[in-house]
């Protein structure tokens, strides 16, 4: 009976610690994540659409107006991060 509590304890303790460690790497990755934001941010360059883009996406037979929805909509579920680059029918 002795040696299951003692086997037990140090389950328990080790668990905790494992834990524990994994929690603090964790915090110190989001921390790292934020101070490289913060102190070094990724250029942001916009580029015009080509007119070549736009016509290869006619050729595909999406419209301009079907295109201009595909665009609005990546825009706004990644809140303007994300950008367009082909669209293909399915």
């Amino acid at each position: 009976m002795e040696n299951l509590k003692i086997a037990l304890l140090l389950m328990v303790v080790g668990m905790a610690t494992v834990f524990t460690i994994l929690l603090i790497v964790i915090y110190l990755g989001k921390g790292l994540i934020c101070l490289v934001n913060k102190y070094a941010p990724e250029e942001v360059t916009e580029k015009k659409q080509r007119p070549e883009a736009a016509r290869s996406a006619n050729k595909n037979g999406i419209s301009e107006q079907e295109t201009a929805v595909i665009v609005s909509a990546i825009s706004m579920v990644t809140h303007g991060l994300g950008k367009v680059i082909k669209i293909e029918k399915v």
